[in-house]
C-alpha cells in the first residue's frame, strides 16, 4: 500500500531566528510554607485573558505552553549551616515564532514578556518573577526596593 500523503514543506515566511522565552512564576503565595498554593489553571486562565485582551485590541500576543514544576534551592544560614526548600512553580515556555512575530523587535517581545509576567505575578501573589528571552535573563520584583 503506497502512502499518498503529501510531504511537509517549510511554510513561506516562517524561517527565521529562534527567539525562545520562559516565564517562571511561583504557585505558592508569599514566602511562608503555609501560603496558599494556586493551581496551574490560575496561571493558564490569567495568560489566556491577557492574550485575548491584546488580540481584541489589535496587538500581537505571545503563545506558549504551561508546565508545573518544583524549583529547589539552598541558602547559607547565619549559624554556618545550609537551609534548603522547594516550591511549586508554573513555567510558561514558548517562542516568538518568526511567521507571526518576526516583524517585532526584541524590545517589543521583552515588553510583552514583562507585561504578562506582571499579570501572572499579581494573580498568583508573587513578589518575584523570573524571565528569560533568547540569551538573556532577568528578575521582575514588586518589592519596594526591587531587592
Amino acid at each position: 500500500m503506497s502512502d499518498s500523503k503529501p510531504p511537509y514543506r517549510i511554510v513561506p515566511g516562517s524561517l527565521g531566528p529562534r527567539r525562545d522565552f520562559r516565564i517562571t512564576v511561583g504557585l505558592r503565595e508569599g514566602w511562608d510554607p503555609e501560603g496558599r498554593v494556586y493551581d496551574i489553571s490560575e496561571a493558564v486562565r490569567t495568560a489566556r485573558s491577557w492574550m485575548r485582551r491584546r488580540v481584541e485590541a489589535g496587538k500581537p500576543a505571545l503563545s506558549g505552553m504551561f508546565t508545573r514544576a518544583e524549583v529547589t534551592y539552598a541558602w547559607p544560614k547565619d549559624d554556618g549551616t545550609a537551609g534548603s526548600d522547594r516550591e511549586p512553580v508554573a513555567i510558561f515556555n514558548g517562542e516568538a515564532v518568526h511567521a507571526y512575530l518576526g516583524h517585532l523587535p526584541e524590545d517589543e517581545i521583552e515588553a510583552m514578556l514583562n507585561e504578562l509576567a506582571n499579570e501572572l505575578g499579581h494573580a498568583l501573589g508573587q513578589e518575584r518573577i523570573y524571565v528569560a528571552f533568547c540569551s538573556r535573563t532577568w528578575i521582575l520584583s514588586c518589592e519596594p526596593d526591587g531587592a
